[in-house]
């Protein structure tokens, strides 16, 4: 094909969830796209793949149906979503606490009397601040002081106690750092969106959500396998020397080849993530509801399976644990380890199926952290992902569709 009929008024680098929410915009607003993606299959770190009939997300992965983007862009019906318990499992030396609304549950309503989890000072502080931020606009919850999410607790009346017990175990997974350093801003909006929305997974895998979204797209649009070796004043030019001329491009990928191809934009650090994916004969909890360890042995584990069935064949229990940073030499027998502990049987004849280690899963935000960033780089050159935004497919979503918004701004 020649450059001429290769032409587009918008080139788009990269497939995940922002780089398809922006060409979906464009497109709807009669701007001819094209999506190329280096992968052979769009999603970025919202991948699922099959291994030996299992169902294995790229990293451990819930799905918020609160989001305002995700209502607007996605027919959830159609995703098939199962849920998670509305509410973790806390395991600590006296064995395991359950932490669970009981505006949903009520009869866990127990599980919260003053002296099991907290006391009453604890309790009614932990009330108030999750009612304040599930009924408060998020236009408001944004004008918040940007302090760090420790410092929003202490002053929220939310004990150091409390703090160890719950919260830095439980956020550590959301954050993906132990400290409790993210935008105290970023916690109350994702807490509030905890609160009001529902966590769970799609039948077919997370990988679902961004093919949902790929859909959408004209056909003929979204190009597999295509690497963009550099962008040219014309537009770019692929890894194997094809040229792909557009008036506008947007490079919506990681952050790797974001320096690579528009090294001049400053990007924040990014957390690392690694989860190991254990087989077991029989599910250890029975249950899907997400565990945490107050020791921070590792994030989280829960029993996928548990959750959506389909994600292991029948006769097996496929169990997801996540620790902060890469494998190494021991770690997985740490892991299996403390797995005992925490569900309270033997790990031994549990197989690991696979490990998963996500280098950029999630940028770090502490404050002062910019709840959204334009996306403009250079005449013609734009950029969007999760770091111009919030660490979430929330995140991830605003940003495509901010850059759609001012690339239609300069494009007329």
């Amino acid at each position: 094909m020649s450059a001429a009929q290769d032409a587009t008024d918008v080139l788009v680098v990269g497939a995940g969830v922002a780089g398809l929410a922006c060409a979906r915009d464009l497109s709807a607003a009669g701007v001819g796209v094209r999506v190329v993606e280096a992968g052979d299959e769009v999603g970025g770190r919202m991948r699922s793949d099959r291994v030996e009939g299992f169902v294995v997300d790229r990293g451990f992965q819930v799905f918020n149906t609160s989001y305002p983007q995700v209502r607007r862009r996605l027919p959830l019906r159609d995703l098939r979503l199962r849920p998670f318990t509305p509410g973790v499992l806390i395991h600590d030396s006296s064995g395991r606490l359950r932490f669970t609304d009981p505006t949903r549950r009520p009869r866990t309503l127990p599980d919260l009397l003053p002296g099991r989890l907290a006391g009453p000072r604890d309790l009614a502080a932990l009330g108030l601040l999750s009612a304040r931020d599930m009924l408060s606009p998020p236009g408001l919850l944004k004008r918040r002081p940007e302090t760090t999410t420790r410092t929003a607790l202490a002053d929220a009346g939310v004990s150091e106690a409390l703090v160890e017990r719950f919260f830095r175990p439980f956020l550590s997974g959301v954050f993906l750092e132990e400290d409790l350093e993210t935008s105290a801003r970023v916690f109350h909006l994702v807490w509030r969106s905890m609160l009001r929305g529902t966590l769970c997974l799609p039948t077919a895998g997370v990988g679902a959500v961004p093919r949902a979204l790929a859909d959408a797209l004209p056909h003929g649009a979204l190009a597999l396998e295509s690497p963009v070796a550099v962008l040219t004043d014309e537009g770019a030019l692929t890894a194997d020397g094809r040229e792909l001329p557009a008036r506008a491009v947007v490079v919506a990928t990681g952050p790797g080849p974001v320096t690579a191809l528009l090294p001049g934009v400053a990007l924040p650090g990014y957390r690392t993530v690694t989860t190991y994916y254990h087989v077991a004969p029989r599910s250890p909890l029975g249950e899907p509801t997400l565990l945490v360890d107050t020791r921070r042995r590792f994030l989280n584990t829960c029993v996928l399976s548990d959750v959506v069935p389909s994600y292991a064949p029948p006769g097996h229990a496929l169990v997801a644990t996540s620790v902060l940073g890469r494998d190494g030499e021991g770690r997985e027998r740490q892991v299996r380890e403390a797995l005992g502990e925490a569900y309270g049987t033997g790990t031994d004849g549990w197989d690991l199926l696979t490990v998963r280690t996500i280098e950029d899963a999630l940028p770090a935000m502490a404050p002062p952290q910019p709840l959204s960033r334009t996306t403009r780089v250079a005449p013609g050159r734009y950029v969007c992902g999760d770091h111009r935004a919030t660490g979430s497919v929330q995140g991830a979503l605003a940003s495509g569709a901010r850059a759609a918004r001012e690339v239609l701004h300069d494009l007329r």
